[in-house]
């Protein structure tokens, strides 16, 4: 039993790994994409607009399935976890992309006319004031997206990746027994209580 256990943490390594990725790349993705979306005309914002529309609208697991499976056929091979870490990043910097963009539409104007006055230009009121406020109120759905790359991980044992899910259903094959699920559900479980608990302690401290 104690063996299993390991079988099944070794994947917590990899799923871990995938998910500190895809935030550290997703999230400044899709601070700059929020900025590009700002503007309502242009073909830089069309083409975001159509991108956000596309991976928000698509499943992740089919998107998944396209960059693993798909891009060999023109020529680009990718190992699993190069694949999973793209889909993964290209997928949550479009909700990102929104959450921030609401964020920033929701900053007062007054702001912005504040900033004029103290000879601000406008990237300099972006990074200095607006970004930084915005920031603070999409922390919630922030939370939400993080909790939610937490069980999305799981998809990626579709493409044989040696992820907590996948470990544990090789042993429940291997050994006719519903115990390694449980025991993956439970570790899902704590990933996410922790994840909520960081939240919480970050939305606590920028509040004070």
């Amino acid at each position: 039993m104690q063996n299993d256990i390991l079988f099944i943490l070794q994947g917590m390594g990899l799923t871990i790994k995938l998910y500190v990725l895809t935030l550290a790349l997703s999230l400044p993705l899709g601070i700059i994409l929020s900025l590009g979306r700002l503007k309502n005309k242009g073909i830089i914002n069309n083409i975001i607009v159509i991108y956000t529309s596309v991976f928000r609208g698509t499943p992740l697991l089919l998107q998944l399935f396209f960059v693993y499976y798909g891009l060999p056929i023109v020529g680009i091979t990718l190992t699993a976890f190069s694949a999973s870490v793209i889909t993964f990043v290209i997928n949550y910097a479009a909700y990102f992309c929104e959450i921030f963009r609401g964020s920033i539409l929701g900053i007062d104007k007054g702001q912005y006319e504040a900033s004029k006055v103290l000879g601000l230009s406008y990237w300099q009121t972006m990074i200095r004031i607006i970004i930084p406020q915005s920031l603070i109120t999409a922390i919630p759905p922030l939370s939400n997206e993080a909790i939610a790359l937490v069980k999305d991980t799981s998809l990626v044992s579709v493409i044989g990746m040696a992820e907590i899910l996948r470990n544990s259903k090789e042993l429940v094959t291997r050994d006719f027994s519903i115990l390694p699920f449980a025991i993956c559900g439970v570790l899902y479980f704590l990933m996410s209580v922790v994840i909520i608990m960081l939240f919480k302690k970050l939305e606590q401290k920028v509040m004070i």
